[in-house]
C-alpha cells in the first residue's frame, strides 16, 4: 500500500524500547548535530549504508519527539521475508516499505514516501540504494533522492553521517561487536530551482562525505 501506514502497535511500542536500550548499551549511540539543530521541523533525513542497523541507529539518535514522527524506508524484499522481519519493520518501526525492483513492484516509491510527508511524518532514506560494502566512503547516489525532494521541494534535506556500525555489525554476524558509535546530522539541503538531477545528487553527495570522520582530519 502507498498511503501512512498504521502507528506501531503496544507490543511494537514495547519492543522500540527495548531495541533503543540495546543500541545505547551496545555503541553508546552519540547524535552530533553540526549545522542543524534537533528543532520540531518535518525533513527528509539521508544517510550512508553499511548495515541493516543503520536506520535503527539514526532512529535512536533522534529526540523522542522528532523520533515518533519519523519513519525508515527500507527495502520490502528484505523486510516482508519472515514474520520476525515483517513484525520489526511494520509494527515496531513503522517503515515505508517499497519494492524495489521496478518488474514487481505495484506501487511508485516517490508516491509513497510523498504520501507519508503529506501525512506530516519525517524520513530516513539512504540514496545509495543499497548497502556499501565496498572500500569506497560512498556509492554514487541513485536518482530517487532527486525525484522525492523535486516531488516536496519545502521539505528540509539533511545529511547524516554513521560512524563505526559496519565495525558493530559486520555483514554476515550475528552477534554485534560493543563499539562507540556516532551519528552526526549536518546542515539541511533544498533543492535548487533550476538545479540539474546530477548537479543536486553531487552536492547531495559531497554534504554528506564532509561529515565523515575522514573528512575532518584531512
Amino acid at each position: 500500500m502507498s498511503g501512512p501506514q498504521a502507528k506501531p502497535s503496544f507490543a511494537g511500542r514495547m519492543v522500540q524500547a527495548v531495541v533503543i536500550v540495546f543500541a545505547r548499551f551496545i555503541t553508546a549511540t552519540r547524535g552530533r548535530w553540526e549545522g542543524v539543530a534537533p528543532i520540531d521541523e518535518q525533513r527528509i533525513y539521508f544517510a550512508n549504508h553499511v548495515s541493516h542497523g543503520d536506520f535503527v541507529l539514526i532512529w535512536t539518535a533522534l529526540p523522542r519527539r522528532l523520533r515518533s514522527r519519523t519513519r525508515p524506508v527500507a527495502g520490502s524484499d528484505y523486510w516482508l521475508k519472515g514474520s520476525l522481519r515483517r513484525f520489526i519493520g511494520r509494527d515496531v518501526f513503522n517503515a515505508v516499505l517499497i519494492d524495489r525492483n521496478r518488474d514487481t513492484r505495484a506501487d511508485d516509491p516517490i508516491v509513497q514516501m510523498s504520501d507519508a510527508l503529506d501525512a506530516g511524518e519525517s524520513l530516513i532514506v539512504f540514496p545509495e540504494g543499497t548497502r556499501n560494502t565496498t572500500e569506497a566512503p560512498l556509492l554514487a547516489f541513485k536518482s530517487g533522492l532527486y525525484h522525492l525532494a523535486t516531488a516536496r521541494r519545502s521539505v528540509a534535506l539533511v545529511p547524516v553521517w554513521i560512524d563505526n556500525l559496519n565495525r558493530v555489525m559486520p555483514k554476515g554476524e550475528f552477534v554485534p561487536i560493543p563499539l562507540i558509535c556516532t551519528v552526526t546530522f549536518g546542515a539541511a539541503l533544498h533543492l535548487g530551482e533550476t538545479e540539474a538531477k546530477q548537479e543536486f545528487l553531487t552536492r547531495a553527495e559531497a554534504a554528506l562525505l564532509a561529515l565523515s570522520p575522514k573528512a575532518n582530519t584531512l
